[in-house]
């Protein structure tokens, strides 16, 4: 329900700002004095195009505010979904820069057009005479359908049960594709994976056998130079060892003498002792080197083996192949389980069609059982309001399952006698369409909270008793429904719990639209210029006052 609006420079608007009636709120006044603006700015909150040129001042910023009560909704789920500030009072704005940027707020948080559009949706429902766009949709017209028959919860318990089955079934799906391809490519990961296994790779390998190698192709080099260095340190002939040894024997004696000497003495002695222990680690060396032709080209091969694993697995490190040896080991293996993965998923997603079609045939059949009634409602109803001869017949075809079930309705109508029943979508006229969405609405008045209803003119070719059926309609509706009624007829005007009058100030520079809540006197003049124009005979004004009971 719409508690409070606010427009503030929107195309003649200067500033208007009312409290509507959460009852019948009719809306009159003179052609072209603004009533379509209030429309426009409407709309603007339902998410449409803003346009710069709607701004009354073009250097000033355009607001419009809606104070909505949506306690009757249920929409904390699109709250949630949308990560929004849920409030039974939901503040709705929407603003237009100078500059032209449109901008969106739901309780103070930004939002873009589209989720204003989706929310717009759940809190004003404009209708007009040329208005055809919902009634006409197979999908609304189921809609309708659950609306009736009040499925709401045997609609979002077939929901569940539909995302759960297309989760299950999108899950085997994808097992099919995923098996499919594994086992296009088994065979091949197969290989690899034995080829690897059979090589018997350890970290690090590579690096210790091109070490190894090296020394292996140098062999006769590197025993040569130890060699060479073992002799020039202990070679009993002449060797750096017993030439040290003779500088020894000589700074000992001198150590006798000075400590500066003993000092030199004990580093000399500290050389020897290293130079010892070199010479002995040096023949130790040279006595492990041999020239070995067989392990050297065995090493050679087994590196180059390594170096083909690699290039192949395009990697640089045993590491890394040990790495793809180890994915390629999982993928044979999951190969191996396919069928018992395949089989358990298969099962699931059964189980989750046979639960679906339970919900979906129990769905169905309540609104296939209301079908009737629908139709008999919807006629009787039309008929009060002068279209004796409309029939309507729903017709059902059961389709595959999708969101809203297996069903698709389509709505059969014919507006006059002797003629055949067609689509609604192709047979009806802006009048009939009009007249056909207002008894929809008032037939689901008593079944689902429905938005705040705008009917924009949709008394347009209707009089006299009819209009005076269509009110009461209306006041019926609005006993648990706001509705807002832009009407020319003075039977439906009469009706309203507040009356808004929309008309033109001309009193300053720039001609202003303005809209004022009017008083009972002033309803009496307002009704008595629609009955009798502008200069009203004082019968229009006794008319005037028996249409408002004063």
């Amino acid at each position: 329900m719409l508690s409070h609006l606010l427009i503030r420079n929107y195309a003649l608007i200067q500033h208007l700002e009312i409290n509507p009636s959460q009852k019948l709120n009719i809306i009159t006044g003179e052609t072209g004095a603004g009533k379509s603006i209030v429309l426009g700015a409407l709309g603007l909150l339902l998410g449409k195009r803003a346009d710069l040129k709607s701004l009354y001042d073009s250097s000033q910023k355009c607001v419009i505010e809606g104070t909505f009560d949506i306690s009757a909704y249920r929409l904390q789920a699109f709250f949630d979904e949308h990560e929004l500030d849920y409030a039974d009072q939901t503040l709705v704005r929407r603003e237009i820069s100078p500059a032209g940027k449109s901008r969106a707020f739901v309780n103070d948080t930004p939002v873009n057009l589209e989720t204003m559009r989706q929310l717009g949706g759940f809190l004003i429902d404009i209708h007009s005479q040329h208005d055809t766009m919902q009634l006409g949709s197979n999908l609304y017209q189921l809609e309708l359908i659950d609306a009736f028959a009040e499925n709401h919860s045997l609609r979002d318990q077939y929901q569940s049960a539909y995302f759960f089955y297309r989760k299950k079934k999108k899950a085997y799906e994808g097992l099919v594709k995923q098996a499919a391809a594994l086992r296009k490519e088994a065979d091949y990961n197969q290989f690899l994976y034995d080829e690897l296994a059979k090589a018997n790779l350890s970290e690090g390998e590579k690096e210790r056998l091109e070490e190894e190698l090296k020394v292996l192709e140098n062999a006769e080099e590197i025993k040569s130079k130890l060699s060479l260095a073992g002799q020039l340190l202990s070679n009993p002939e002449q060797s750096v060892n017993d030439a040290l040894h003779t500088v020894g024997t000589a700074l000992s004696g001198l150590a006798r003498l000075s400590s500066e000497y003993s000092e030199i003495s004990e580093r000399l002695q500290s050389c020897l002792i290293e130079l010892r222990d070199l010479a002995d680690e040096i023949d130790s060396k040279e006595s492990l080197v041999e020239y070995n032709p067989q392990k050297t080209e065995e090493c050679g091969e087994r590196l180059s083996r390594i170096y083909q694993l690699e290039q192949k697995h395009q990697v640089g490190t045993v590491k890394e192949l040990l790495q793809i040896q180890e994915e390629l080991e999982q993928k044979v293996n999951q190969v191996m389980g396919l069928d018992d993965e395949l089989d358990t998923a298969k099962r699931e997603a059964q189980q989750a069609h046979v639960s679906l079609m339970e919900v979906a045939e129990k769905l169905s059949q309540t609104r296939s059982a209301v079908f009737d009634l629908f139709a008999q409602e919807i006629q009787a109803l039309l008929a009060d309001l002068g279209m004796e001869n409309a029939r309507l017949q729903i017709d059902l075809e059961t389709i595959e399952p999708a969101d809203t079930g297996i069903d698709e309705v389509r709505l059969m109508f014919s507006a006059n006698k002797g003629m055949p029943l067609q689509e609604l979508k192709a047979v009806a006229s802006g009048g009939e369409f009009a007249r056909l969405m207002f008894a929809v609405k008032y037939i689901l008045a008593d079944k689902t909270a429905l938005p705040t209803i705008v009917f924009d003119e949709i008394d347009t070719g209707i009089s006299g008793e009819i209009a005076l059926k269509m009110v009461q309609m209306m006041e019926r509706m609005s006993r648990k429904h706001q509705l807002v009624v832009i009407t020319h007829l003075p039977q439906i005007a009469s009706k309203g719990e507040r009356h808004y009058f929309v008309y033109k100030d001309h009193s300053a520079d720039r001609t202003v639209s303005k809209m004022r809540p009017l008083s009972s006197r002033e309803r009496v003049e307002e009704l008595a210029k629609m009955i009798g124009g502008d200069l009203p005979a004082p019968s229009a004004y006794e008319s005037a006052k028996d249409l408002l009971g004063v």
